[in-house]
């Protein structure tokens, strides 16, 4: 019987405007995209090799204990010209 984990991801855009996904959780998973889809879908690969690794090698799989997420939220500002 397959087991389902759960972790969180950390989504942010680069200067190019490539979006990078972390997983604090599972140290040195990393992976990009193009589109907030493309990173997410990559991610989902990324997370999946990283935890079938571990269970190749015998290691623990481990648990995301949640915690403060960084949120991000635009905020659009309106100045008048001097």
């Amino acid at each position: 019987m397959k087991k389902t984990y759960q972790y969180t991801v950390v989504f942010e855009r680069d200067e190019d405007g490539v979006y990078i996904a972390d997983v604090p959780a599972l140290p040195g998973c990393h992976s990009h995209g193009r589109t907030l889809e493309e990173a997410e879908e990559n991610i989902r690969e990324a997370i999946l090799g990283y935890l079938e690794g571990l269970q190749v090698v015998g290691e623990e799989i481990p648990i995301d204990e949640p915690g403060p997420v960084p949120a991000a939220k635009t905020v659009h500002i309106s100045l008048s010209p001097e």
